[in-house]
């Protein structure tokens, strides 16, 4: 039996799995299907590796079996709240696998026995895969300080930043010639400068990172999902592993175009959201912008009068829901009002939360119905006649300050204009700036009130005043 051909025809099947699951992911009704594609893609692809590789099984069993087992106590363990640093955290496993992989690849001479053209083809992939590991996996690093508060949000600002990552991209190609002349020189050379490229691309992780704002985490996850892609496509070029190249060529490339729709849905070109990104400039929102008025507070009971008597009610959800866990509520309320004939549905910001469909996996789980639930370009000119929006621990997304303040460091990025409906009323824990750190006027306006306290509290009030 040819094994060899049997493993191959197991790793194309496992490519159009991935290929299904990535389709699946795509809507929300589909979403469960493609989460079954793909794992059943991973399941043939680790048999038909582990049928065609020859080494140590026992080394490659155990391997499985504990990361299997981490795996399954993460997933179990988790909140909701928590999935943005979870996939944070596995992005940098991912680069710091490629980085691993490739150093493992260089050092193992009797492994392979590469000759001109072709060791420097091998080398530079090495490098390469090096070097994007080592970036995806630092980077990941801060991602996930940020998204779980344990490193602010606001943006690392060094004086001259921009001619510091010039620099120490110049300095990686100096580099990168060099391991690739030492390397072909044999006995060993070129280590030197791979170590030394290695840290510089773990510093330029951290840095460029670091330097993005919090209203750009979700894109920032985004990117990094991108890396991570690439990271192991890299890593497929390393071990001549045509799975490895195909899956991470596909993910790569799925990061990069979810990068560029979630920055054209914010009004920003990719590379000035990796050059900064919002909440890097200083402007009279930024800081308070003087008096803007005084805020009207609103009780729980007074709530559920205003979506009881409506006819058209707007729920905008935030990352406050998510730390409330508030999706629960939030459904049984939509019930509640459905039942007495409102017309209820939900507004989703492209990046409310902390990564891309944040708040849709939070709903879905709550089992809203799919079809209440509409993206922001989709019903954005509809608050006109909207008699309730109510937002949900939500602030960067409906603040008017993007699209009446050119100076506002969040100027020109599109929100759910939901002032403009007949009443707001915002669910939060005080007056506290968004993540981006940007003064909302919209708790200022005339038709806004503000309901102060746990999200999900305030709606189980709220849920108990409609039900009497």
């Amino acid at each position: 039996m040819d094994w060899e051909q049997i493993s191959k025809a197991a790793y194309l099947g496992s490519i159009v799995l991935f290929v299904l699951a990535l389709g699946g992911l795509s809507h929300p009704e589909t979403a469960r299907r493609g989460n079954l594609y793909g794992i059943l893609g991973m399941a043939v692809a680790l048999l038909a590796t582990l049928v065609f590789i020859e080494g140590n099984y026992a080394l490659l069993v155990g391997g499985l079996v504990t990361g299997g087992a981490l795996g399954f106590v993460l997933a179990k363990r988790v909140q909701m709240t928590q999935m943005p640093e979870l996939v944070a955290i596995l992005h940098s496993l991912v680069g710091l696998a490629a980085a691993l992989v490739g150093f493992a690849t260089f050092l193992d001479v009797e492994g392979h026995n590469y000759q001109g053209a072709e060791k420097t083809i091998h080398d530079v992939e090495v490098y390469l895969g090096i070097l994007i590991g080592a970036v995806t996996f630092s980077g990941s690093v801060i991602a996930f300080g940020k998204l779980s508060g344990k490193i602010g949000g606001k943006p690392l600002l060094l004086p001259g930043r921009h001619f510091l990552n010039l620099v120490l991209l110049v300095v990686s190609v100096v580099l990168g010639v060099m391991f690739i002349q030492q390397s072909a020189a044999g006995d060993g050379g070129g280590l030197t400068p791979l170590i030394i490229m290695t840290a510089i691309a773990l510093v330029f992780g951290i840095h460029m990172v670091m330097a993005i704002g919090g209203a750009d985490m979700p894109v920032v996850v985004s990117m990094l999902n991108s890396y991570s892609g690439w990271a192991a496509a890299a890593t497929g070029f390393m071990l001549k592993n045509d799975l490895l190249i195909v899956v991470g060529a596909l993910v790569g490339s799925s990061g990069a175009i979810l990068s560029y729709i979630m920055c054209r849905a914010m009004n920003r070109k990719f590379l000035s959201v990796i050059a900064g990104g919002f909440g890097t400039t200083s402007g009279g929102s930024a800081s308070g912008g003087g008096d803007q008025g005084e805020a009207v507070a609103i009780s729980a009971e007074e709530t559920a009068g205003l979506m009881g008597s409506a006819k058209e009610v707007m729920i905008i959800p935030g990352y406050g829901m998510a730390v409330a866990q508030a999706q629960h509520t939030v459904n049984e309320m939509v019930k509640v009002l459905r039942g007495k004939g409102v017309n209820v549905r939900f507004g989703i910001h492209p990046v409310a939360g902390r990564m891309p469909g944040h708040m849709n996996v939070l709903l879905a789980e709550a089992k809203v119905p799919y079809d209440i639930v509409f993206e922001m370009e989709e019903i954005n000119d509809d608050f006109p006649d909207v008699d309730v929006s109510v937002v949900i621990g939500a602030n960067d997304i409906v603040n008017p300050s993007a699209l009446e303040e050119p100076d506002s460091p969040i100027a020109g990025m599109p929100v759910l204009e939901c002032w403009k409906g007949k009443d707001t009323i915002v669910l939060k824990r005080s007056m506290a700036t968004g993540y981006a750190g940007v003064e909302n006027p919209l708790f200022f306006k005339e038709n806004t009130r503000m309901l102060f306290g746990d999200a999900r509290e305030s709606l189980e009030g709220v849920l108990k005043a409609l039900d009497s």
